[in-house]
């Protein structure tokens, strides 16, 4: 009997494999064994670049297919909607706290963050039906946000194959940052309701376009402590948060 057991254990243990990776781990192989959730985790598959996207402004993205999706991998930068209309830049804070419209605006003011962060924008100018992403692109919904993090494996490692790698714009340490995604995220900081800027260096936050309630919306957030992803709907609309934008 002990020897029975050993050769059944054992032939469990060899049938963890890559070849029916799903939910992010190794789970079974061909012959229907259950690893009993005791598999490594799966490879994260090598992402693929794509052709860039030009917004109306005339700002080249670069663009990266990760599984099924194709997104930026830049953060947005656009001055203007889909159909050339301007977006407001709003640096007073007491005209941002007062705004139902579009807006953007650099952290802290500084243009010098325009091209390694982008802008931050109100939910206003995420939900706009004239599109604040180049034409055939929009901002991801909460549930397209999900089926990227699951594909990488889920909101407990998830984080750290999104964010860029380094500390040259991550405060220290860059907790488990290895963009296997490609996805290159980086720490943008947000905008508070109440006009004042925050987290640039810390972390990075980027809206979905999916409504929780009346006056809040999802958003996602990388860290630099962790690897996690963080999704909470505790963020007005009036916030200021960073873009990405996936093709349609």
């Amino acid at each position: 009997m002990k020897k029975l057991f050993f050769i059944a254990s054992v032939g469990l243990l060899f049938s963890c494999n890559t070849a029916d990776c799903t939910n992010g781990e190794q789970d079974g192989n061909e012959t229907g064994i259950d690893c009993g959730g005791d598999c490594p985790p799966c490879p994260t598959p090598t992402p693929t670049p794509t052709a860039p996207v030009t917004d109306i402004d005339g700002n080249e993205y670069a663009t990266i297919q990760i599984g099924t999706q194709v997104w930026m991998a830049e953060n947005l930068r656009t001055t203007k909607y889909c159909n050339g209309d301007p977006i407001p830049n709003v640096t007073d804070s007491l005209q941002w706290v007062n705004l139902a419209t579009g807006a953007w605006a650099h952290n802290n003011n500084y243009s010098q963050y325009e091209n390694l962060y982008g802008k931050l924008y109100n939910w206003y100018a995420v939900d706009d039906s004239r599109n604040i992403c180049p034409c055939n692109w929009h901002v991801p919904t909460d549930a397209e946000w999900t089926t990227l993090i699951d594909y990488l494996g889920g909101e407990g490692v998830a984080g750290g194959k999104m964010k860029s790698t380094g500390t040259q714009y991550w405060l220290s340490p860059n907790t488990d940052a290895t963009n296997e995604s490609g996805f290159s995220g980086l720490p943008g900081g947000y905008r508070k309701s109440s006009g004042a800027f925050y987290d640039v260096g810390r972390w990075g936050y980027w809206w979905s376009s999916t409504e929780f309630g009346s006056g809040f919306a999802w958003p996602r957030h990388l860290p630099h402590g962790n690897g996690l992803v963080y999704r909470y709907a505790i963020y007005t609309k009036s916030y200021g948060f960073s873009v990405r934008c996936i093709k349609d």
